[in-house]
């Protein structure tokens, strides 16, 4: 006869843990387990004396799997197994490694998967939010050909190249956002608290007051009547433009193609969503993924639908017989030299490397550029912030210059 048992489901909560290992080395680390016990078996089949356990802050808790996580991860995984060490045991090894319990979790659902049977490229395919369709399909290129470890470290190399490639157009977008905002809190703050004390202070003398002082005085009240809505509007037409821009392909790709034509970041944006483009595809091709289902995924990848709707466009012309040199050019999109090059490595059969050569050359071109618009912007903006500032200041004092020239 038999009997049904019941499963329950143990609720998982984060440990804090220190050990040593079988070397004698102190280790330390967080687990997500059922319960203390749980985390002292665990350790204990890892070859780890436990020392200490304990359950973690709330404080600490609900840490969220970022791309750099994602990217230390890769490159961990691909050294590890061009080291010998096997597959499941380097899953193991880096989940250990990392202090973030949510992606520690994510690491044992993918050593589980692989473990039943499931190829690893199945098992990414099963996270989408943090393997991307260009993370999946190369792996699984380098799983066919038998070259895993290879195509890793050309993953763990690309995400890196693409993270300092976002970090650079950051850090150009960073400094002149932070200054317009503390503008902003400054000429308020001005607005709220201290003009209306020049408002008093004119409004006991009875004279007519000069048009600017009245405007600014004018927008002082508007300010202390209505700065709630004032903030409240600004913070939610932000978040609805988030939203929008989110939930709408056709508002992000005029955004997008009015970011190329911006006077000063348009020419920045354009050399790094080339250099991204150019990464991507050798990343692609050099692991031997067939030229349109590559177009597909560097589509996918260049981050700007311009160049996107370009790319859909080259992989059909390509997909007709047309060569990707012509295809390019069609396209009216690409910069000449990413195209010369592009008709070089065809020619010669290598085109991945000339791709890699486009992209070191416009990374190097972003680096240049980001560098030529901070010392630009920086005056520019102290410029702008002194004028605001300084507006307001003459403004004030307009009507004592002109109570004392009467005198």
């Amino acid at each position: 006869m038999a009997v049904a048992r019941t499963a329950t489901m143990v609720k998982e909560i984060p440990f804090l843990w220190e050990g040593v290992d079988k070397t004698g080395k102190k280790v330390k680390g967080e687990m997500l387990a059922g319960g203390e016990a749980m985390v002292r078996q665990i350790l204990r089949r890892q070859g780890i004396t436990v020392q200490k356990v304990r359950k973690q802050s709330m404080f600490a808790r609900s840490k969220s799997i970022t791309e750099k996580d994602v990217t230390v991860f890769t490159r961990q995984l691909a050294t590890m197994l061009k080291a010998g060490v096997p597959l499941l045991q380097a899953f193991d090894i880096a989940a250990r490694s990392h202090a973030n319990p949510a992606l520690q979790r994510l690491l044992g659902e993918i050593k589980s998967d692989v473990e039943s049977g499931t190829s690893m490229s199945q098992a990414f395919r099963k996270h989408p939010k943090y393997f991307d369709g260009l993370y999946c399909n190369l792996v699984h290129a380098g799983e066919q050909a038998g070259i895993l470890d290879g195509v890793l470290d050309r993953i763990a190399t690309y995400k890196e190249k693409m993270l300092a490639l976002k970090g650079k157009i950051k850090s150009a977008l960073f400094y002149p956002a932070i200054v317009i905002v503390i503008a902003f809190i400054i000429t308020a703050g001005i607005m709220l608290f201290v003009i209306p004390a020049f408002k008093d202070l004119y409004g006991q003398s009875g004279a007519d007051l000069p048009a600017l002082t009245a405007l600014v005085l004018y927008i002082s009240d508007l300010f202390v009547a209505y700065w709630y809505f004032i903030f409240g509007g600004l913070i939610a037409l932000g978040m609805g433009i988030h939203q929008a821009l989110r939930r709408s392909p056709k508002l992000r790709a005029m955004v997008d193609r009015w970011s190329l034509q911006m006077p000063v970041f348009g020419p920045l944006i354009e050399k790094a969503t080339v250099a991204r483009w150019s990464r991507t595809f050798s990343s692609m091709f050099a692991a031997g993924v067939p030229m349109v289902e590559a177009l597909d995924s560097v589509a996918g990848a260049a981050g700007n639908a311009v160049f996107a709707e370009a790319t859909q466009k080259i992989r059909n012309d390509v997909a007709a017989g047309a060569s990707l040199a012509a295809s390019l050019q069609a396209a009216r999109v690409f910069p000449n030299m990413l195209i010369q090059m592009v008709a070089i490595g065809e020619e010669s059969g290598s085109l991945d490397t000339m791709l890699t050569k486009v992209a070191d050359y416009y990374e190097r071109e972003v680096d240049d550029a980001v560098a030529a618009l901070s010392s630009l912007m920086e005056p520019l903006i102290m410029v702008v912030l002194g004028s605001i500032i300084g507006t307001i200041v003459i403004a004030m004092y307009l009507p004592i210059f002109k109570m004392g020239s009467v005198v």
